[in-house]
């Protein structure tokens, strides 16, 4: 496995975690259902319980589209903490993926990436929801892979599959020239692990420093990556210093 950043074609990213910040959208699309309720919970309490029932409905549906497995959450996470819900509260819940920002780095960040490799998107979401958030980033991606494309949700090792096998009859890329880049390690390092990849940690959460977990689930164990950085945008100053 190469160590140069340089080295790579290609970079595949995951875009929610690593390059929308999903946690501030989940966050705020949870106000009025929390509000409704005159709630006071913890911020990482109610993400980890996002994480851990999302898993578990990926999991258990993973051909529902993904505004309906987030209205789905939404109902789930309610019946969790004890909080009244109706329809229309987790049918708002699940067409919030929109209105999720971007991180401030990453639409400068991935406009400097953009001058040495070729940019594509393996996203759990939908083609919808991913088209409106590559919008706030302000580059245009070689390819996008959604969930809703594959039939199923990382870290299902379809969707890693799916990917390779696109980039390889359609872009003629070889695995070994690309870079995948993500922050979840339970949706994309462990699955891009096992497909063979090299691994780019955006660890946006600090993990590795003792960091929170947030709205990803946890992982019995860490596994091993290429690169580790705690922004894309030291990512891309990293590669501009390699020549990359």
């Amino acid at each position: 496995m190469t160590t140069s950043l340089a080295s790579y074609d290609m970079l595949t990213f995951d875009c929610y975690g690593t390059l929308i910040d999903w946690e501030a959208g989940i966050w705020d699309a949870l106000q009025p259902l929390i509000a409704t309720n005159a709630a006071d919970p913890g911020r990482s309490e109610i993400l980890g319980v996002f994480g851990e029932i999302e898993g578990d409905q990926q999991a258990a549906t993973p051909a529902m589209l993904y505004p309906d497995l987030l209205a789905r959450v939404h109902a789930r996470l309610a019946a969790r903490m004890g909080w009244r819900t109706d329809a229309a509260l987790d049918a708002a819940f699940g067409a919030s993926v929109p209105m999720w920002p971007a991180f401030q780095d990453s639409a400068t960040a991935l406009r400097a990436l953009k001058r040495r490799y070729r940019l594509v998107i393996l996203s759990n979401v939908h083609r919808a929801g991913i088209a409106a958030s590559i919008g706030r980033l302000g580059v245009a991606f070689d390819a996008v892979y959604t969930a809703e494309d594959v039939g199923s949700y990382k870290p299902d090792p379809r969707n890693f599959r799916y990917m390779l096998d696109r980039l390889g009859a359609g872009h003629g890329v070889a695995p070994g020239r690309i870079l995948h880049v993500a922050q979840s390690l339970r949706h994309d390092h462990v699955p891009a692990t096992a497909a063979g990849l090299a691994r780019c940690w955006i660890d946006r959460q600090n993990l590795a420093e003792g960091g929170h977990w947030g709205a990803t689930a946890r992982v019995p164990e860490v596994p091993s990556v290429d690169f580790r950085f705690t922004t894309l945008a030291a990512l891309a100053e990293a590669a501009a210093a390699a020549g990359g």
